[in-house]
């Protein structure tokens, strides 16, 4: 007689669904379940194709000027108002979604692929070259962003390759942390054990075992990795470290809100770069919060 005929009808239902069901498509199905991480999603997936439709979608060029126009309300000609130079705030908005997303997003794919790459090759070799990167990565963790940044601007000029490379390379000791816990783990099962024992090479092992079971913690990192990014930029964009006009990014248009009359009396200039700010930061986080519940191996259904 089969196990199974002991189980109640429910339970026998389970059993087979979960057999029939492989982890991937467990995953998936908890990630839909979570109205807030498919709202991220969602939300996240609108303000990168408006950034890319920008060109096509903006109803005037994000750096022209008009002196004619200055600090206009929104309305039917403006979607939403005009700046100090009677630049259209709706068309800088979508270009300045363009830098703001770029950066957030290139330099959370960089410090994902450096600190993956160290924290597998720290947690598989072990000895010194384990030590070694770890009191890097210790080093790394205790410099202020912010400050190594801005002396960097004044230094080499702010731009955004700089910014991209800066935060990258000041985030990636985040994910490293992560690579180097699960692969201390994977190292020691079965699988790894015997593939050692059948010769293979150190790095078919690497790429063929130990970074598929590293992804999916990182894929996490990456997403708040990304939140991050984008308002480490605005942050730099707005004390003038970041993005430089006329170029625009959501960042340096909240500069004009450092006037107590634009704040009091012209919301249409900091209010939608704000909320974009916002939206995307808090999107992010709740995409990598819905991942993680996601691949918690703890949820059976």
């Amino acid at each position: 007689m089969r196990n199974k005929d002991f189980l109640p009808t429910s339970a026998v239902n389970l059993v087979e669904k979960t057999q029939q069901s492989s982890p991937d498509k467990l995953a998936l199905r908890r990630f839909i379940r979570n109205p807030i991480a498919v709202i991220g999603v969602i939300a996240l997936l609108i303000a990168v194709l408006a950034s890319l439709l920008a060109p096509i979608i903006s109803p005037y060029p994000p750096n022209a000027i008009d002196l004619a126009a200055v600090r206009q309300a929104p309305s039917a000609d403006h979607l939403l108002g005009t700046d100090s130079t009677g630049r259209d705030v709706f068309s800088r908005m979508l270009a300045g979604g363009q830098i703001s997303l770029l950066v957030g997003f290139s330099a959370a794919l960089m410090a994902v692929a450096i600190g993956t790459l160290a924290g597998v090759a720290a947690g598989w070799f072990g000895g010194i070259i384990d030590a070694f990167i770890s009191r890097v990565i210790d080093i790394m963790l205790s410099v202020p962003a912010v400050l190594v940044i801005i002396v960097l601007a004044g230094v080499i000029g702010p731009s955004v390759p700089m910014l991209i490379i800066v935060i990258a390379g000041l985030a990636w000791p985040a994910p490293a942390r992560i690579a180097r816990s699960v692969v201390l783990s994977l190292r020691e099962e079965e699988f790894v054990q015997a593939a050692r024992a059948f010769g293979s090479r150190t790095g078919y092992i690497i790429f063929r075992h130990l970074v598929p079971g590293v992804l999916p913690p990182i894929v996490v990192s990456a997403t708040l990795l990304v939140a991050e990014a984008v308002l480490l930029e605005s942050s730099l964009s707005f004390l003038g470290a970041g993005v430089q006009p006329p170029e625009s990014s959501w960042g340096n248009m909240l500069n004009e809100a450092q006037s107590l009359t634009v704040l009091s009396s012209m919301p249409w200039l900091w209010v939608p770069p704000g909320l974009m700010i916002a939206i995307t930061v808090l999107s992010a986080m709740a995409v990598g919060d819905g991942i993680r519940d996601a691949i918690d191996p703890r949820k059976n259904n």
